[in-house]
């Protein structure tokens, strides 16, 4: 008893101190916790032929090693946040990292396709509870406006570090250790975590009686995984292509009529209605269609095209991650001057140049195919850094004052369908020919994503400042 009050005691300073070493280690552990689970995302990129390969994974379903973890995120998300509000937020991280650890040890040692893919999809579900929990954290342990902008700013570049430097490491343990040494890498991070959140952060709960609509959770992700799944197999059953879109746009639809009906809806598509919302959401479908999605290919088209190991093309995927580190800041500066719609329009058009650039390196000469693909990758990573971080701002100030808290939520589960969606369709299109001209067809299909996403820019107001108003 002694020792709880004397943890208590000190979380409470915690919450109350100034910007000091103690609460920068606090930060640090919120967004390592956010920082883990991006990893995750793109870490495995590299190492897809691998795991196929030793798992009996057909290329055609080699999207499901992607996609299994992003369809579980996405709508666990929702409960995610519910049980967080309920029981508590400190609670939900720390059963959302448990239940990351032991997922991650599946996967680690699962032997057949169908176990690892399930444990795919239960990283996915905890990570939902990770990331949920840590960001609420934030608010709780930084009370103070300044402070939680700083603690959010941490989490957000160790969020951007993961991602960025996934694809290079997970080339590089898949090279000397094994792709499976990725997934259990995790787990001394995970005891790290379990060790620190509970000795920095206090736990908050809000005591709501919102009820969780099970029924909607179980509509939108049957409807994900029908269209993805729909989508992946379009090359062996082309007859049903249209019966299940239609069908799992009919879910979708479902999912959003019972939403608006609901007197405390989780998720309301109203906040979406207006023209500036709508833009926004087409933005993050473009981006991540036309740069994450892409991101979980271009490992594979660089091994065709030019021979290089997983090792090689996770270091040459720097060229289009770095700049997602080191441009954000840029962005932030830009915005003042430009506003929301200068600025995406410039973003989405460089995102769109550089997948030209790699459609064009699929079909050049080797000698000018290199050069090509480098400075797509580097155009396309440009555009994102500036894009990305700067979405979620454009939701806060675009969405209604009293509904800024579900736009923010359905700008993660925008960016996870966009993402999940994206890597399908591309997958899609690379299944039946394993050969560099067949990466033609998903780059420029990429392109043209973000192309609609320059046109969807003039749908935004063009100051940053201007706020949607219902």
């Amino acid at each position: 008893m002694l020792h709880a009050a004397h943890c208590e005691a000190m979380q409470h300073t915690v919450a109350n101190d100034a910007w000091t070493g103690r609460t920068r280690l606090t930060a640090v552990s919120l967004g390592f916790a956010a920082a883990l689970t991006n990893f995750d995302v793109t870490s495995v990129v590299v190492v897809l032929p691998s795991i196929g390969t030793t798992l009996g994974i057909r290329v055609a379903q080699w999207a499901w090693i992607i996609d299994a973890y992003s369809i579980a995120f996405t709508a666990t998300l929702l409960v995610a946040g519910a049980i967080a509000d309920r029981f508590g937020k400190r609670h939900t991280l720390l059963a959302g990292n448990i239940g990351f650890l032991v997922a991650s040890l599946a996967c680690g040692l699962a032997r057949n396709s169908p176990l690892f893919l399930i444990a795919r999809a239960a990283q996915g579900a905890a990570a939902a509870f990770l990331v949920t929990g840590g960001f609420a954290s934030i608010a709780t342990a930084f009370p103070a406006a300044e402070s939680r902008a700083r603690a959010f700013g941490v989490a957000g570049m160790a969020s951007g570090v993961a991602m960025a430097l996934g694809p290079s490491l997970g080339g590089v343990i898949g090279a000397g250790l094994g792709w499976r040494w990725i997934f259990l890498f995790n787990l001394p991070l995970c005891m790290l975590i379990a060790l620190m959140v509970p000795r920095l952060v206090a736990e908050e709960r809000d005591n709501t009686d919102k009820p969780l609509d099970w029924l909607g959770i179980a509509l939108l992700t049957v409807a994900l995984a029908l269209l993805i799944e729909t989508i992946l197999e379009a090359h062996d059953a082309p007859v049903p292509l249209a019966f299940g879109l239609g069908t799992g746009v009919g879910l979708a639809a479902l999912f959003a009529i019972r939403q608006r009906r609901q007197p405390r809806p989780m998720l309301d598509p109203a906040v979406f209605a207006s023209r500036p919302m709508m833009g926004v959401t087409a933005l993050l479908f473009a981006v991540s269609v036309g740069y994450w999605a892409v991101l979980v290919y271009l490992p594979l088209f660089l091994s065709i095209a030019f021979g290089w190991t997983a090792e090689t093309a996770g270091l040459a995927m720097l060229v289009a991650t770095l700049p997602m580190l080191a441009m954000p800041p840029l962005a932030g500066s830009l915005v003042p001057r430009l506003g929301w719609r200068r600025l995406f329009t410039m973003a989405l058009a460089l995102i769109a140049l550089g997948g030209a650039a790699l459609a064009l390196s699929s079909l050049v000469e080797a000698t000018s195919a290199r050069a090509c693909a480098l400075a797509g990758m580097a155009l396309i990573g440009m555009g994102a850094a500036l894009s990305h971080p700067q979405l979620s701002g454009a939701v806060i100030a675009l969405a209604p004052p009293e509904a800024s808290g579900m736009a923010s939520a359905l700008t993660v589960i925008a960016r996870q369908a966009g993402f999940a969606l994206g890597v399908a369709v591309l997958g899609a299109l690379t299944a039946s020919r394993l050969d560099v001209t067949g990466f033609a067809w998903p780059f420029g299909v990429a392109a043209a994503a973000a192309t609609i996403g320059v046109l969807a820019c003039l749908l935004l107001p063009p100051s940053s400042s201007a706020r949607n108003r219902p």
